[in-house]
């Protein structure tokens, strides 16, 4: 249904000739529905149509989703012969009421501005490392934690869970659209078709576990984790620097899915820098992959996230071995991500600590 009060409002007010409105529902499709608007003017009788769709499945699961199909159509109708012309998009706010927000040609958003240092530092910085400092454990268990508290938050839909899976390999900021982002020459054309293949393989294994639905971050990734960082006096001069807190960047693609998604978007960083820096994983990076799914596993109480994480670290490791987002990466290194993914997709669990066997 619409809001037919909101809408009557609406008319008024961008018609201010209308004497009278009348909504009567016209009929329902598998998508939608579409309502007829009569508005009795001076001039006569005019009509419109005004064009709902359903909230659930074809990736309408979210309003973002509808907006955007509804501001595409704005646009598109017009330039196609013959086709029926758009007026405008309507959307409905929170106190009921009933606005245009069509004929826009680019939408910004704008945010609070926070204070902080981004996670990429400490992972920067374990390089000359053999092992974590107590500030970098507590940072680990700090993200295991507040991820295990937000997947702790179930729903659910069956349709939701598997538009995460579906997403993930073939959305245009996810696997297949990152690999499109790839210069040409970077990976064959046959390795990208056998990562996606090993990527809808296990989204089809995945599909009978969408009681893990869970609120998920979506972009868990270090670049938007700001720690807020104070010195602790009481080991010294020095003092040692610990998190005191961390605030979240762009939280993105949906507030359901997989908690494997969010788990993954950190976890391939761990490995991704390792690579980078001595061609295997090791040293604080190989006990901070290891000290990360340990304290998620214990937190969460999730003994299964290593058997549904293949086709998240696919996609994580497509991101991270694009030469346009790290254009510094050597060749052989990103030749070792890519063996991961292939690799990790072959296997029927991600065994943390052998995690060096998936790069040969």
């Amino acid at each position: 249904m619409i809001n037919e009060k909101a809408i009557t409002a609406y008319v008024l007010k961008e018609f201010p000739s209308t004497l009278h409105v009348d909504i009567r529902k016209l009929g329902s499709g598998v998508q939608g529905s579409g309502f007829l608007v009569e508005m009795q003017t001076d001039e006569g009788l005019q009509s419109y149509v005004i064009k709902s769709l359903l909230p659930e499945g074809f990736g309408h699961d979210y309003p973002s989703d509808r907006a955007a199909v509804f501001l595409q159509d704005l646009d598109e109708y017009a330039n196609l012969p013959n086709h029926v012309r758009a007026v405008d998009v309507l959307a409905e706010m929170a106190d009921g009421t009933v606005k245009s927000i069509g004929g826009g040609k680019e939408y910004y958003l704008m945010m609070e501005k926070v204070e902080g240092r981004d996670y990429f530092h400490d992972l920067k910085g374990f390089a000359g490392k053999m092992v974590l400092g107590d500030g970098d454990r507590k940072k680990i268990a700090a993200m295991a934690s507040y991820l295990a508290r937000i997947h702790r938050v179930k729903k659910s839909s069956k349709t939701l869970y598997w538009r995460k899976l579906r997403d993930t390999v073939g959305h245009g900021e996810c696997l297949m659209g990152v690999l499109d982002m790839y210069p040409d020459g970077t990976l064959p054309y046959e390795e990208m078709a056998g990562l996606i293949k090993g990527a809808v393989d296990w989204i089809y294994r995945l599909k009978p576990k969408y009681e893990r639905l869970s609120q998920i971050h979506g972009d868990f990734h270090p670049g938007n984790i700001w720690f807020q960082e104070t010195k602790d006096r009481r080991q010294g001069a020095k003092g040692e620097t610990v998190p005191a807190d961390f605030v979240l960047l762009d939280r993105s693609r949906g507030p359901w899915g997989e908690p494997a998604d969010d788990v993954t978007a950190l976890a391939i960083n761990y490995i991704f820098f390792s690579v980078k820096n001595h061609g295997d994983v090791r040293g604080a990076y190989l006990e901070g992959l290891k000290r990360f799914f340990n304290d998620y596993m214990i937190a969460a109480d999730d003994r299964e996230i290593t058997t549904v994480v293949a086709p998240f670290f696919a996609f994580r490791a497509a991101v991270v071995a694009n030469p346009v987002f790290y254009p510094e990466l050597g060749a052989d290194a990103r030749r070792r991500i890519f063996r991961f993914a292939e690799n990790v997709l072959s296997a029927d669990r991600f065994e943390v600590g052998g995690v060096n066997a998936y790069l040969s």
